[in-house]
């Protein structure tokens, strides 16, 4: 039986702990034999989906993949990219959180709970969007934060210029949620993700201010909690970002602290089931469960 703790809040956790975590020189080792993969398979079977996971452990180098270089439909985990890519924008001295943007009605896209009750008036500043974006996953948000960084083509230019020539944005929401059974429009791999996250929280893409303000948005996601939140251990401190779409699509990645460790870079993707929500949830919840097992039990 898991025991129950509550969770940590980040902000007790300090820069300079992030900071040291960014850096390992140990040998990858890959993990392909063990009860997260085991797992992974056994949701792929039984929601009769097709899944793609990546894991990275920043203190060994040690990875578990699993079908991690299949391209699946990003969804509204483009958010994190997006976000990023406009964080850079700010450190360059180009843009500015404080700016205010005013959202009109034309403007309004399915899916948008807070952007929906801020149409003209004073608008919202950047910081605000960036947030909506992340923790409520507020799509017209995420199309505000494209319309400052270039649209889906300069989120794309931005994952180039930091290495991750797999991820590419097309559209922007909500038709890039299509998930055409094919289409690569609007993909990335597991293993690009994980890559690309880890660059953004714990690489020099960013300032130590912008890893952290991304970082605090991530630990504050409220789409989350059927995810990876539900099955990994209670004390461990998780930032991540859902996504969804057509065709049973479904993805959380996430950048997860354990208790006194390093962190773990987490990229799950699922497309291509008829499974309902809740099932697909809870498969996504099962696998981090077996991560944090595995994990606690390679420490002993």
């Amino acid at each position: 039986m898991k025991m129950k703790f509550a969770r940590r809040d980040f902000s007790k956790l300090t820069l300079g702990a992030i900071a040291v975590c960014g850096n390992f020189t140990g040998r990858p080792l890959f993990a392909q034999e063990s009860g997260v993969i085991n797992k992974a398979m056994e949701v792929e079977r039984r929601l009769g989906a097709r899944l793609g996971l990546a894991i990275l452990d920043d203190e060994s180098g040690r990875r578990w993949t699993y079908q991690a270089d299949q391209r699946f439909p990003m969804c509204s985990t483009f958010k994190v990219l997006a976000s990023s890519a406009f964080l850079a924008r700010v450190d360059r001295g180009e843009d500015s959180l404080d700016r205010r943007v005013i959202i009109s009605e034309d403007d309004l896209v399915s899916y948008s709970p807070l952007t929906e009750t801020r149409v003209a008036g004073q608008g919202m500043t950047m910081a605000e969007i960036c947030e909506a974006a992340l923790t409520l996953s507020d799509n017209t948000a995420g199309n505000k934060i494209l319309e400052s960084i270039g649209g889906p083509s300069g989120l794309t230019e931005f994952a180039r210029s930091i290495g991750d020539a797999v991820s590419r944005l097309d559209r922007w929401e909500t038709e890039l949620n299509e998930a055409l059974v094919g289409d690569e429009r609007d993909t990335t791999s597991p293993h690009a993700m994980t890559q690309t996250l880890r660059e953004l929280l714990l690489g020099d893409t960013l300032t130590e201010n912008s890893r952290q303000q991304l970082a605090h948005w991530m630990t504050a996601n409220k789409t989350g909690d059927s995810k990876l939140r539900a099955g990994l251990p209670l004390e461990w401190t998780i930032g991540d970002k859902t996504g969804g779409g057509n065709n049973g699509t479904m993805a959380d990645v996430a950048i997860v602290w354990p208790v006194n460790r390093p962190p773990l870079i987490v990229a799950v993707y699922m497309t291509e089931t008829t499974a309902s929500f809740d099932d697909c949830n809870a498969g996504i919840a099962e696998i981090a469960s077996a991560l944090g097992e595995e994990v606690q039990r390679l420490e002993r």
